[in-house]
């Protein structure tokens, strides 16, 4: 038969003959379906597709996660290397360590590369090379599935030939006997070596079609029944030898770049503590004037020339470490001179008991020019002088108003004060309370501070206490609340 123009090397016969595998093997299925021919089955084989199917989804899966890891190793690597670029940017020449930094920037860059590329050789390509067996065992699979079919097919038809050849020498026994009879005697016998012929042609091809079509199957069929189990076992080891050595490379990647880091936390430490004697050195001479106070100012209540005091902001209610210590509780029994004292040297008047006031002599020497009065009043014995005497000098010899603040303290002075009485301090700023255990104070309040009933209630940066004012109206620490220290100054 002549070649047609259909492709390279393809002839009509052969096309011919694929299209007619086809069919029968469409017809072969459809028959078995429908349940009017039987098919091969076997049940080993088809466990060892299934479990050859489950292999193939998990290390598709697995190579595909792999993947990701690596770009997001490679992802990682660029991120660490533009992050220590700007590092080596920002870290001046004159600064400690500045060569050992960038040295250290190189050997990470250097790390990051190896670890990527050992991960390619040692997991990727075996990853890649574990899956390129799948395609050709799962492209014979599918062959062994046809041969199959054409296996069942020619058994049918081996089958079908013997059952109607059967039939039909049934069928034609009289007539041909009738022919024979009618025919002359020489042709009897060429018509009874015809049919002879006929039958047995029929059922050699069935046959020899029968033994080719089961000849391919088994080939095909014993290569599979051996590797597919083979396969199967075959993914513990691979998996083993992968992930094991991911983790080597991992362990040994974070041990060095751990290395990398403690230098460089080190030589970060020694550049900050250099900084830190440096402001210290500054600070210690810019502050080597002899302090004219005696406490130093809280920050938040210093004031700048022509600048108003900045309202300080409410601390967060944190329960410190450890408690302050409390303070000496006065208690009623003390004597008075002793209450006096509890209440600082500003509210004791400036009295001495146990000398004269001491009197200045004047410039000259000539006791004509000296005041006699001011003298008299000098060599007066102190001790002689009581309560309302005092108060009387005091009185003629300070005859202006009193500022308000002596008036606040007065009366506080002369009244009873509560328990557990700490000390005392004035709102410098206006407090407005967020909570119904917080005390609301002005500018200018007089509060008494106490001691916290529980040292769990009590919280960093803030006191407790009862305004002045409301002690001595009600004499009740029902009106006490917490407010923030730093919105006030001890007095």
């Amino acid at each position: 038969m002549a070649e047609l123009p259909m492709g390279k090397g393809v002839s009509a016969g052969r096309l011919a003959s694929n299209v007619q595998k086809k069919i029968t093997r469409a017809q072969e299925k459809v028959l078995q379906k429908l349940g009017k021919a039987d098919e091969t089955k076997d049940l080993a084989f088809e466990e060892g597709v299934i479990n050859f199917n489950k292999q193939l989804v998990e290390g598709t899966k697995l190579q595909k996660d792999l993947r990701a890891y690596l770009t997001a190793v490679k992802a990682m690597h660029e991120s660490s290397k533009h992050l220590y670029e700007c590092l080596d940017e920002m870290y001046e020449p004159d600064w400690y360590g500045s060569k050992d930094v960038e040295s250290l920037f190189e050997d990470s860059d250097l790390l990051w590369t190896d670890f990527h590329q050992k991960l390619v050789d040692h997991a990727l390509i075996s990853m890649d090379t574990y899956l390129g067996q799948f395609p050709d065992i799962r492209a014979r699979i599918s062959k062994r599935d046809r041969k199959l079919v054409d296996f069942d097919s020619a058994r049918h038809n081996y089958a079908a030939v013997n059952k109607g050849k059967k039939k039909e020498g049934i069928k034609i026994t009289k007539p041909a006997s009738l022919l024979e009879r009618a025919a002359p005697g020489w042709a009897q016998g060429i018509l009874s070596a015809h049919n002879v012929a006929q039958t047995s042609l029929s059922r050699s091809q069935a046959e020899e079609e029968l033994d080719r079509a089961q000849k391919v199957f088994e080939e095909i069929n014993i290569d599979l029944q051996e590797e597919l189990p083979s396969l199967w076992n075959s993914r513990v080891g691979f998996y083993v030898n992968t992930f094991q050595s991911m983790a080597g490379l991992e362990e040994k990647f974070h041990r060095e770049m751990g290395k990398i880091n403690q230098n460089l936390n080190d030589t970060l430490e020694k550049l900050e503590n250099q900084d830190t004697s440096r402001n210290a050195g500054s600070q210690g001479a810019r502050t080597s004037a002899p302090q004219t106070s005696e406490r130093t100012e809280d920050a938040n209540h210093t004031l700048s020339p022509g600048v108003p005091p900045a309202i300080p902001k409410s601390p967060s209610k944190l329960r410190p470490a450890v408690p302050p210590p409390p303070k000496v509780t006065p208690s009623k029994d003390l004597k008075q001179e002793n209450i006096i004292n509890l209440f600082g040297e500003a509210a004791t008047p400036d009295i001495s008991v146990t000398s004269p006031t001491q009197y200045e002599a004047p410039a000259t020497a000539n006791l004509l020019d000296m005041d006699l009065d001011s003298l008299q009043a000098a060599t007066t014995p102190v001790a002689q002088k009581t309560w309302d005497s005092w108060e009387a000098t005091e009185k003629t010899a300070a005859p202006e108003e009193p500022s308000a603040e002596v008036k606040a303290k007065a009366p506080a002075e002369s009244v009873e004060m509560p328990e557990g009485l700490l000390f005392k301090v004035k709102a410098m700023h206006d407090y407005n309370a967020n909570d119904c255990d917080e005390l609301e104070l002005k500018a200018g309040d007089v509060v008494l501070v106490v001691t916290f009933e529980s040292q769990d209630d009590q919280d960093d940066g803030w006191l407790v206490g009862v305004k002045e004012s409301d002690w001595i109206q009600s004499k009740d620490l029902g009106k006490k609340g917490v407010f923030p220290e730093n919105f006030t100054e001890r007095i």
